[in-house]
């Protein structure tokens, strides 16, 4: 039934009634982002946006600046461990990883006025999607800040929740954690920083993310209004009806993925060129031309630092772990502090 109203939408598909968070914008004379945008303003920013971001050869150009962060995380690892009696424990995984994640959004802002100087100057500039924006003006400044803030905001949350979710299901399955070593190791070495061009040849890396995302997807719901008259499961819902997608609810059920309460990354794996394992059960990043557009960024961010700190840690539980279990509070986050053991490799 959800792929059948995501496999409905129009054009510009509208999320939810977004009237209040645009009246909000409007009284303060602030410009809407991608996220919170609808109709035909959303349509053009998307078509801009999407120029130099959606496809993964448009985001590798981010491998070396994404690199860097994650030095500084493993810096920071080391620095934390050796606080505790054991010299290996890390409390409170999410908060490092959040910090990791919010680097990115101040190297964003001091990006844009660095390039805003150069054109100010009449240099020629080369670069990635903020240079493409500036340079090509077809965003105002304040559109352009506004889609930069919403986009880096929800990835900051994608990114840190993902990370700490993913150590935690590692530590606790130490038997998937070697596996991946081993493949990372064979295919990339253990002391090869990746970059993006890597990431097809760890495709366990790839199901890693796939099912921490399945388990704990940061959105745990999505909304459609629909934009014509549907039959969905035998009830006529009428055109301007806002539906409620629980894709936390079909994640768990056992006709989408069998053992759905077992962490099994191999799920996601093809067994060939030809085969597909994609599933309307568990869409995190959503669907279509409404999907979220820092998917790919996302993706990169998340695959670099687990695959360095596998090359660098095995993650254990430690005698300061305890069982986490999610909560809401709008979007699904760790409910308690996940503490988790990084041990140098042999």
């Amino acid at each position: 039934m959800v792929a059948q109203v995501l496999r409905a939408e129009g054009r510009a598909p509208q999320r939810a009634n977004m009237e209040s968070w645009q009246e909000y914008r409007d009284l303060r004379g602030r410009a809407t982002g991608l996220i919170s945008a609808e109709g035909e303003q959303w349509l053009k920013m998307r078509s801009v946006l999407r120029q130099k971001i959606l496809k993964p050869q448009d985001v590798a150009v981010y491998s070396g600046g994404v690199n860097e962060v994650i030095t500084d995380l493993i810096k920071r690892i080391h620095t934390l461990r050796s606080q505790e009696d054991d010299g290996e424990t890390v409390t409170n995984v999410n908060n490092l990883f959040f910090k990791y994640s919010m680097e990115g959004q101040i190297h964003v802002d001091n990006k844009l006025k660095a390039i805003q100087s150069q054109l100010d100057q009449g240099e020629e500039v080369n670069g990635g999607l903020l240079t493409y924006l500036l340079v090509s003006k077809e965003l105002t400044l304040e559109e352009i800040y506004a889609n930069m803030t919403e986009m880096l905001l929800a990835g900051v949350d994608t990114t840190s929740f993902t990370l700490s979710w993913a150590t935690y299901l590692l530590a606790k399955h130490p038997e998937v954690q070697q596996r991946v070593y081993e493949e990372i190791v064979n295919n990339l070495g253990k002391d090869q920083v990746p970059v993006a061009l890597d990431v097809p040849k760890l495709p366990l890396i790839r199901a890693v993310l796939k099912e921490t995302l399945r388990l704990y997807p940061v959105l745990p719901g999505n909304g459609r209004v629909t934009q014509k008259d549907l039959i969905v499961g035998g009830y006529l819902i009428p055109k301007g009806t806002q539906l409620a997608l629980c894709h936390y609810a079909t994640s768990y059920n056992e006709e989408n993925f069998p053992m759905a309460n077992e962490f099994r990354p191999e799920r996601w794996l093809r067994k060939d060129n030809l085969d597909r394992v994609d599933n309307f059960g568990s869409i995190p990043f959503g669907y279509g031309i409404r999907s979220c557009i820092g998917k790919r960024i996302a993706e990169l961010e998340i695959h670099l630092a687990l695959i360095q700190l596998l090359q660098n840690f095995e993650i254990n539980i430690s005698p300061k772990t305890e069982p986490v279990h999610a909560k809401t509070h709008g979007l699904l986050t760790p409910g308690d502090s996940i503490n988790v053991r990084f041990s140098d490799r042999k």
